[in-house]
């Protein structure tokens, strides 16, 4: 059977690293609770003080489906290697036309975010993923004033990423580093009507590819979801019994310092159950919305951090 861990090999053909959880929308609107609650309930049954209940009979986790995940990845790493190495469009937003390239760069200059979905095609067709769903966004933000060591210090400091993207990020350790690699542990906690932990290991490589260029790769090669956290009979599910909140997590960075600040660009592909088609109406967008608000805290967290030490530098 598949674990997460075999991306190590199958995902990692060449280049960039790094990711962040699904993000959260603080406050639900109250006519979102009900399909939400619905959802969840399928899933993963909530107790009274909105935690996740043990589930019952789980539907397995089946191979088919990281085998179709591990293919997209594959799919979207080869893409991203082939625009590291022609060195043109490394922005996304640069492949715009003009008019709205234009719009783009002082939208972002603004402080603004450039988020969109993406989808990666094989031989032009769709990458269909059994009992899963695979979702991929791209999104960009602009750091004003900031150099891109500034920027690297920051999303290479790990030990204090619990600091850097709390409350998603709640604890964070460098395992260890040998150079420009990294292998590190995050334990992400997210909660939108119910509380979810999961505990992840990450392999990721940083390559400075010019004086104001880099770029990184990413790759979960671990994730499970916590029982009890916190507790002393604290653990983690065997894939067979989580609820499927994140089966996979793939992050493509790149970094470009030019117009007195550094763009920070964050590509992530990532994994979760399937929705139950009688339920998709209703809950597919929900479900659909989660990746981009994760990216868009990601982005904004990012910049945030990135600006906090400058100024304290700056003291």
């Amino acid at each position: 059977m598949f674990e997460t861990k075999d991306l190590r090999y199958f995902a990692r053909l060449s280049g960039p690293h790094s990711g962040a959880f699904p993000g959260q929308r603080r406050h639900p609107h109250p006519s979102f609770l009900a399909p939400i609650l619905l959802f969840f309930s399928f899933v993963a049954p909530v107790s009274v003080t909105g935690s996740p209940k043990p589930a019952g009979p789980a539907r397995p986790f089946k191979p088919e489906t990281m085998e179709a995940f591990v293919s997209y990845v594959r799919t979207t790493d080869a893409r991203n290697t082939a625009e590291l190495r022609e060195g043109q469009n490394l922005l996304w937003i640069d492949a715009l036309p003009a008019r709205a390239r234009a719009g783009a760069y002082d939208s972002l200059a603004k402080g603004e975010l450039q988020i969109e979905q993406r989808n990666s095609l094989s031989d032009a067709r769709e990458i269909p993923c059994p009992d899963g769903i695979i979702h991929h966004w791209e999104g960009l933000a602009f750091i004003p004033g900031a150099h891109l060591d500034d920027v690297l210090r920051v999303v290479e400091d790990y030990n204090r990423h619990s600091v850097y993207y709390s409350p998603e990020v709640v604890r964070s350790k460098i395992e260890s580093q040998q150079g420009n690699h990294f292998q590190v542990f995050l334990r992400f906690r997210r909660q939108k009507v119910i509380t979810v932990v999961l505990d992840s290991e990450h392999d990721v490589d940083y390559f400075r590819d010019a004086p104001g260029l880099a770029h990184s790769r990413s790759s979960a090669t671990h994730i499970a979801e916590v029982d009890s956290p916190g507790k002393s009979n604290e653990h983690e599910k065997p894939r067979d019994e989580d609820n499927g909140f994140l089966w996979g997590m793939e992050t493509w960075w790149r970094f470009e310092e030019k117009n007195g600040g550094v763009y920070v660009q964050s590509e992530v592909v990532s994994l979760t159950r399937d929705i139950p088609s009688g339920l998709a109406w209703m809950i597919g967008p929900l479900v659909s919305a989660i990746p981009k608000e994760s990216l868009t805290f990601t982005l904004e967290a990012t910049r945030k951090a990135v600006l906090a030490e400058i100024a304290r530098s700056a003291k």
